[in-house]
């Protein structure tokens, strides 16, 4: 009896192996069995039935044609990153020489003085400065004056009232009267006003995101990618030049401090995942998953943003009345990064237009009378919508 009722139990247990149902198993098709575990190609859909595409995200940001043509451009952004670069260089000079308001304008904009040592950038019709909002140009520029004014006293031990340097440890620092060091707030601003503007705004805005999808721009002559493609990848070129981040491309601006706050938000994975799930969606043109990744896209980098300055004002706290270097240096860092908040598009932003003025109000105009307390209303507020 008991071999009977083993062979039964066998025979039920290989019968139910394989009688796996099959049958339609997308639930928006007409014919949706619900107890199917393996679809049989069967599904049927109504004429206006939009047909879920298949397509496949790869592990870099390399993408081709039918033909094995890369499609993928954003050497104008790599070249807009590379003068930043070289403007930083030249400006934190200033410690030590005294560095030209001129120049420093005129690598912002046309480079007419040819101020680069890349001969490529020298080359370059690219700009900065045509790539900020007019009210940002004045700003930056001003910027780049109170610099080439407090190098004049780089000499000087900076204090209260008086431009000059100070140190800790191996570092020095450059700042102006007020006590604020005016290379963060040009390079850390840039990161905003161009980069994560012209990223988040521009080009995964409607106006570059409503076009042609369906057309090389120039095959002939080598560009075998749509607009719409070339756009994202605009958009992508100002967060890294690297295809394979974050394995490369964390040794500067927006993937750097993606990297820096990796360990709080998990964000290397969220931007990355998103940045090529997006472009393959769309070269799919699955334009539902190419609006889910932009949505993505604008909160994570926002999140970096508000987590860098919440990170540099937590620095800030132990170097008050021990290292004023270190703490003013952390706290111009601190003031760019929240500065930068301002970009975020309207659709996902956390911080109203009135809120974010009031935030940056809480700031002082002369660093050195910054305290403890004013650092901590300032976390408070960022905190409070982050």
């Amino acid at each position: 009896m008991k071999k009977s009722i083993i062979i039964l139990a066998a025979l039920i247990g290989t019968t139910a192996i394989s009688c796996k149902k099959e049958g339609c198993t997308d639930s928006t098709a007409n014919n949706y069995n619900s107890k199917a575990k393996k679809d049989d190609g069967s599904c049927t859909y109504d004429a206006n039935t939009v047909v879920p595409v298949a397509y496949t995200t790869p592990s870099t940001f390399e993408f081709t044609d039918a033909n094995g043509n890369s499609t993928v451009s954003f050497s104008g952004q790599t070249n807009r990153l590379d003068k930043l670069s070289e403007m930083v260089t030249y400006m934190k000079t200033g410690k030590s020489t005294v560095v030209d308001a001129v120049q420093m304008k005129d690598m912002f904009g046309d480079n007419v003085g040819q101020y680069f040592t890349d001969p490529l950038l020298n080359a370059s019709t690219k700009q900065l400065k045509n790539k900020c909002f007019p009210a940002d140009v004045a700003t930056f520029e001003t910027f780049m004056d109170e610099l080439a004014t407090a190098s004049i006293d780089n000499a000087e031990v900076a204090a209260n009232g008086q431009a000059g340097t100070l140190s800790s440890g191996t570092s020095t620092y450059l700042f102006d009267a007020n006590g604020i060091e005016k290379v963060q707030l040009v390079e850390k601003g840039l990161m905003g006003a161009v980069f994560l503007n012209q990223a988040l705004n521009t080009y995964f805005g409607a106006d570059k995101m409503d076009v042609d999808n369906t057309t090389a721009v120039d095959s002939d002559g080598g560009k075998y990618y749509t607009l719409m493609e070339h756009h994202w990848d605009e958009a992508y070129g100002y967060f890294t030049d690297a295809i394979d981040y974050p394995t490369s491309g964390t040794d500067r601006f927006w993937g750097k401090y993606c990297n820096k706050q990796d360990g709080n938000i998990n964000c290397n994975a969220d931007m990355m995942d998103n940045l090529l799930m997006g472009r393959a969606a769309l070269s799919s043109d699955v334009l539902t998953d190419r609006d889910a990744a932009i949505a993505t896209i604008r909160t994570e980098w926002e999140d970096i943003s508000a987590n860098q300055a919440m990170t540099y004002l937590d620095e800030s706290i132990p170097y008050f009345g021990s290292d004023n270097a270190k703490f003013l240096h952390v706290l111009a860092e601190a003031w760019a990064f929240a500065w930068n908040l301002r970009y975020a598009p309207v659709e996902t932003r956390r911080m109203s237009v009135a809120e974010h003025t009031a935030l940056m109000g809480m700031f002082k105009a002369n660093f050195w009378e910054m305290t403890v307390a004013d650092v901590n209303a300032i976390k408070a507020e960022i905190d409070a919508k982050y």
